[in-house]
């Protein structure tokens, strides 16, 4: 069983604060990968919440990383 799984099935919070998909969320049991799981509609404002940055700040980084995907997937053609 995964570790994300494992905390959203037993409703623990993760302590492991050196993981990548942590995340200072009780809500979450502590993990990114919940709390996405959970979320029927997650909003660029909602991800500036959870990294104390603003909307646009999480727009800019959608675009520049749809541009490397669009880039990854054109080499690969």
């Amino acid at each position: 069983m995964k570790c994300f799984n494992y905390h959203e099935k037993t409703k623990l919070n993760c302590e492991k604060i050196n993981c990548r998909y942590w995340l200072d969320s009780k809500e979450s049991q502590m993990c990114c990968l919940n709390l996405v799981n959970k979320k029927d509609n997650f909003t660029l404002e909602n991800v500036g919440k959870l990294f104390s940055v603003t909307r646009m700040r999480i727009c800019q980084i959608e675009k520049r990383a749809i541009e490397k995907l669009k880039n990854i997937a054109l080499n690969k053609l």
